[in-house]
C-alpha cells in the first residue's frame, strides 16, 4: 500500500511511502482483536474491590434471641447478612484480572487492527517533527493543519520524545505512542493514525522481531 507523505502544514509532498502488506494488508482476525483488547482492559483493572464478610464485619456475636418459642426464624448474630448493617453474601474480594495470551496471537491482533485502519484510509504519514520544548499550541496547530483536530488521533513515534508527549497530554482527543508500544486497543480507539515517516520502518522492525 502506497501513501503520500504530508508536510507539517498539512500539504501533500511529492514523496510517498510504501506500507508493508504483511502488516497493513493481512486478512484481519476479529477474534484475535477481541482477545487482545479484552486482555488489555483486564490488565488495567486494579482488582482492589473488597466487601466485608460475616467474619470481618463489626458487631457483637451475642445471640439476639432465644432459639425457640418466639414464633419467628432463628437469629444467631447481628452480623448476619439478613440484618441491617450486616455482612454481604458473596461480595467482591481482591483479585487479579490479568491473563496471558500467546505472543503470536497478540501480534496478529495488532496487525489486524492496522489493516482495518489502512482499509478505511485512516492512516496518514507525515514528515518527521521535533519540538524544542513542550508546546500544546503547536501540537494543536499541527492537528488543525491535518484537519484532525476534531477526531481522536494516535501519533506513532519511532522513539521516545518527551516534548511531543507533553505537548499532546492536555489535548483530550490526541495521544502519542512509540512504535514498539503499539497495542490493539489504542489503534482501534483512535479514529486516525498519524505515523511519522521514520516510524514506518520502526513498525516493520517491531513486527519482524
Amino acid at each position: 500500500m502506497e501513501l503520500t507523505i504530508y508536510n507539517l502544514k498539512g500539504e501533500k509532498t511529492n514523496r510517498t511511502v510504501t506500507l508493508n502488506d504483511s502488516i497493513f494488508g493481512i486478512d484481519p482476525n476479529d477474534h484475535a482483536i477481541y482477545l487482545d483488547t479484552k486482555q488489555y482492559l483486564a490488565n488495567q483493572r486494579q482488582g482492589t474491590h473488597s466487601s466485608k464478610e460475616k467474619s470481618t464485619v463489626s458487631g457483637s456475636t451475642r445471640k439476639l434471641k432465644r432459639q425457640k418459642g418466639t414464633g419467628g426464624a432463628r437469629a444467631g448474630s447481628i452480623k448476619s447478612p439478613l440484618m441491617r448493617g450486616g455482612a454481604r453474601v458473596f461480595g467482591p474480594q481482591p483479585r487479579d484480572y490479568s491473563f496471558k495470551l500467546n505472543k503470536k496471537l497478540k501480534e496478529l491482533a495488532r496487525m489486524s487492527a492496522l489493516t482495518y485502519k489502512a482499509k478505511e484510509n485512516n492512516i496518514m504519514v507525515i514528515e518527521d517533527l521535533n519540538f524544542e520544548a513542550p508546546k500544546t499550541k503547536l501540537f494543536a496547530e499541527l492537528l488543525n493543519n491535518l484537519q484532525l483536530s476534531e477526531k481522536k488521533t494516535l501519533m506513532v513515534l519511532s522513539e521516545s520524545n518527551k516534548a511531543l508527549y507533553l505537548s499532546s497530554r492536555n489535548l483530550k482527543r490526541a495521544k502519542v505512542i512509540r512504535a514498539c508500544d503499539l497495542n490493539t486497543y489504542e489503534i482501534l480507539r483512535a479514529n486516525n493514525l498519524i505515523i511519522l515517516e521514520s516510524s514506518v520502518s520502526e513498525i516493520e522492525k517491531t513486527f519482524a522481531n
